[in-house]
């Protein structure tokens, strides 16, 4: 547990961070049991309509960081990825959750299973939000070096080991091939199977 604390001390942007996605859940969850459990619509539009807010909690701790002399770590450039992810695939995370909690607790159908080439479309819709993603995370990043802090202060961001700029390449690039790629691939072994 000292570790743990002693990290958080080290790194406070992991902890906001961190909170944010718990932040986000936590909402999801309420506004979801306020639907279904509580048959209260409009509390339950009200909070998962307050989880974009957390995204903005998130961006202005970072900024204040920078702003206030901080020097950037990949804590800082792990806030940028969290926000451009969150914003492009939090609504289809709701979505997702609202269909398996109509289904357990409100009698509504059971949550697709999606084959074959409705997979692979699938896939392929995922991936390109995995493209816009990145490029938020990515102008979120430009914004951070060249706005919020210096270039110097916030080398850590774009340049290094641990620069989230690079990585981000290498996140759309994983997720091709372990996404639309692999589906490609299964669902054309499929097909010869059967064949």
């Amino acid at each position: 547990m000292d570790k743990v604390i002693d990290f958080i001390r080290d790194n406070p942007m992991a902890a906001v961070v961190a909170a944010g996605e718990i932040g986000f859940w936590v909402f999801i969850a309420a506004g979801l049991g306020a639907r279904y459990l509580l048959r209260s619509r409009r509390t339950s539009v009200v909070l998962l309509a307050m989880t974009p807010l957390i995204d903005v909690v998130v961006l202005v701790a970072t900024m204040i960081d920078l702003a206030g002399g901080g020097q950037a770590s990949w804590t800082h450039g792990l806030a940028a990825v969290y926000l451009g992810f969150s914003v492009v695939f939090g609504p289809s995370m709701i979505r997702w959750a609202d269909v398996r909690f109509a289904h357990r607790f409100a009698g509504g159908p059971a949550p697709e299973k999606r084959g074959g080439a409705e997979r692979l479309r699938h896939e392929w819709r995922e991936w390109g939000k995995c493209l816009i993603a990145c490029a938020i995370a990515a102008v979120v990043l430009l914004v951070l070096v060249l706005v919020v802090g210096t270039p110097s202060q916030t080398t850590a961001l774009w340049s290094g080991g641990s620069a989230w700029l690079p990585r981000l390449g290498w996140i759309a690039g994983i997720w091709l091939v372990t996404g639309p790629v692999w589906q490609l691939f299964a669902s054309g072994t499929r097909e010869g199977v059967r064949r």
